[in-house]
């Protein structure tokens, strides 16, 4: 495989759930071995509680991310680092003001097929949301059920 390079500004990011995602290095430029890429997560968005068969890596460049691992929360901030092993049910979404720049490293590199589908099928938000439960399933991706609440 040859060397990847990308400069500043070069990649268009995705935009996944209302979130701008721009691969850094896409699955398919390392054999589907691992992917990176940077997402800015807006307070209060993110993907709802989910598992996949893969390990995931989050290392927050700026802001705070309040996750969901396991059912526990856990909030990190600007320097901190969060790795989960492959189907811990987690979700996760901005918890700044001016939300959060994540870089995330999956391996293997499973997510850059997904995260484009999610780009060009899911367009409007709410009204597209519908679509995640059936995109998230083919890769592999369990997106867990709303919590009931009595009432």
């Amino acid at each position: 495989m040859p060397a990847t390079i990308v400069r500043a500004g070069e990649r268009k990011p995705l935009n996944v759930l209302g979130m701008p995602l721009r691969f850094l290095c896409d699955a398919r430029e390392t054999g589907e071995r691992w992917s990176l890429f940077d997402e800015n997560i807006p307070l209060g968005m993110g993907p709802p509680p989910h598992r996949h068969n893969w390990d995931e890596a989050y290392y927050v460049l700026d802001g705070e991310v309040e996750f969901e691992v396991d059912g526990e929360p856990v909030r990190i901030g600007t320097g901190d680092f969060a790795r989960l092993p492959a189907n811990t049910v987690h979700g996760f979404k901005g918890a700044s003001p001016g939300g959060a720049r994540v870089l995330i490293f999956a391996q293997p590199g499973h997510a850059s097929e997904f995260f484009e589908q999610l780009n060009d099928e899911v367009r409007s938000l709410p009204d597209d949301l519908e679509k995640l439960p059936a995109i998230a399933s083919r890769h592999g991706i369990e997106i867990m059920p709303e919590p009931v609440t009595a009432t």
